[in-house]
């Protein structure tokens, strides 16, 4: 698998495996996972939606397989307490500060290691702009990062306007973005643009499930048809070629592999440019 390299020259996979929403399958699809060929993992320390010692039981025994956790790349991330039920993984009446050291000291437990290689602000606590809370928990974060216990750091569900007050503030800015895609929204290209400009991997998620047009679009029938593969692909296809690191949730092991097959084959510029622009045929 092809990798990408953040601009603190970490190389991460350019396929991400998401475990979200599944559950108790989580721990068999994530070695599924593995086993497919997927290096690169996201979870969250949010039972809500994740459910990360799951996650660490698996790895655990893909490691005890022969797979080394070296050869992994590990992501979660820290959420608020509004993104949270009643499972808080940290003291949701501590200082922000010793929130985000709880979590991710229990993340650590969950996924039975000793690093992280990414460790992501789930989302802003501010709308608009970045906030008192915001710039605590991303301080958190830059220490976090300088001592070595995650090689890199990033932010979720941030808008352009939000990214581009961190990077412009933050003593150390994002080395990864990870955001929902919406063809309809130009496939987040102000944050992407931010991005490139300022060597941020931007990872995109739901990119099947917030565009079920663009999977149906003929065009895109005919583009799957000329590569010998399916809609769902040619999407992850190009997320990855517009520079885009896409992620996958899927539970089926006969997509994930036709997923780890997509560097197979290259999306022409006119039906780059095609994908690019299908908002306006929507």
């Amino acid at each position: 698998m092809n990798t990408l390299t953040t601009y603190n020259s970490i190389p991460i996979p350019a396929f991400m495996y998401g475990t979200a929403w599944k559950k108790e399958r989580t721990g068999d699809l994530v070695q599924l996972a593995v086993n497919s060929g997927f290096r690169a993992i996201d979870t969250a320390n949010q039972l809500i939606h994740y459910n990360e010692a799951l996650v660490g039981q698996a790895l655990h025994k893909l490691v005890q397989q022969g797979i080394p956790r070296k050869s992994l790349f590990l992501q979660t991330k820290f959420t608020p307490v509004s993104g949270q039920d009643h499972r808080t993984p940290y003291d949701p009446i501590a200082p922000i500060t010793q929130q985000v050291e709880q979590s991710f000291q229990s993340s650590l437990e969950h996924l039975q290691t000793d690093y992280l290689d990414s460790y992501v602000l789930h989302g802003p606590y501010a709308r608009h702009g970045l906030g008192k809370e915001d710039w605590e928990v991303w301080a958190t974060l830059e220490t976090l990062y300088q001592s070595g216990q995650t090689k890199m750091i990033g932010i979720s569900n941030v808008t352009a306007e939000q990214l581009r007050i961190l990077c412009e503030k933050a003593n150390v800015r994002p080395m990864i973005v990870q955001n929902r895609c919406y063809a309809m929204l130009k496939w987040d290209q102000e944050v992407r643009e931010i991005c490139k400009a300022q060597g941020v991997i931007y990872q995109g998620f739901s990119l099947l499930t917030a565009n079920p047009e663009v999977i149906r679009d003929p065009g895109v029938g005919k583009i799957a048809e000329r590569v010998g593969t399916s809609p769902l692909q040619v999407i992850f296809r190009f997320a990855q070629q517009i520079g885009m690191l896409p992620l996958t949730g899927t539970t089926n092991l006969q997509h994930m592999k036709e997923d780890l097959a997509i560097e197979r084959f290259d999306l022409t510029p006119e039906e780059m440019n095609y994908l690019e622009k299908i908002r306006s045929s929507l």
